[in-house]
């Protein structure tokens, strides 16, 4: 299979017309779920989607290991690759890797102005012109929402999107009424797309939760392969 065709073939393709054509350039996304539910693999999909397309992203981990995200990155491509047969696969993935940049961070030592100014520098000194933002590893429970409400500024200054993983405790089951973890309501002005990993038999099973500026309740039809880690369309 050629690149293009595993785009246009992509599930990724399901989730972008589930929220009016993806989540778009100055927009926050954030796909919440307990620890060990399969958010890392899910942004990793999703950026390297965003690769397979010729776009540039920026991995922001605050998990304190670049080998992890490194290595979650390479079994992803091998994954699609073997799955789909893509055609030429080492060419495309040296053309992948020279359009993602990984960058680390501990939260605990960085403010928010620290953080755009690096990125900022990434993007202009740095000359890569990034379209995504990944940023995992984040702890919104630490963090403070002014840091990212920032982030969407800086995101709609230079027309960027960004995707942020989130973990949500087992033992707090508190919600809002339109079902936001209590933990992600202080910073709901500045998401505009929100998505829930529930666990679901032998698969992990994508819910819509906010639609930009819609609340909603939706299965996108999506589930999360427990033996290969890649999104895939419900059967």
């Amino acid at each position: 299979m050629i690149k293009t065709e595993l785009v246009k073939r992509s599930p990724l393709r399901i989730l972008e017309k589930s929220i009016h054509g993806a989540l778009g350039a100055g927009h926050i996304g954030v796909i919440a779920a307990r620890k060990g539910v399969g958010k890392t693999a899910c942004l990793v999909h999703i950026a390297t989607d965003q690769l397979f397309q010729g776009r540039h992203v920026i991995h922001v981990s605050f998990s304190g290991r670049t080998d992890h995200i490194i290595s979650w990155y390479e079994d992803l491509f091998t994954e699609i690759a073997r799955q789909l047969s893509l055609d030429n696969a080492m060419q495309v993935h040296d053309e992948t890797v020279k359009h993602r940049v990984i960058m680390n961070f501990s939260q605990e030592g960085i403010t928010a102005d620290q953080l755009l100014r690096s990125l900022r520098a990434m993007v202009h000194e740095g000359q890569f012109d990034a379209d995504v933002i990944i940023v995992d590893g984040y702890s919104f429970e630490k963090g403070d929402p002014k840091t990212v409400a920032a982030l969407r500024e800086f995101a709609v200054e230079l027309g960027i999107s960004v995707w942020f993983s989130a973990s949500v405790h087992r033992d707090d089951p508190r919600t809002d009424e339109h079902g936001v973890p209590a933990i992600l309501v202080p910073y709901l002005s500045s998401v505009s797309v929100l998505i829930t990993l529930q666990p679901v038999q032998d698969r992990v099973q994508l819910n819509l939760l906010k639609d930009h500026e819609r609340y909603v309740t939706e299965n996108l039809h999506l589930m999360l392969d427990p033996k290969s880690l890649l999104i895939a369309e419900e059967s």
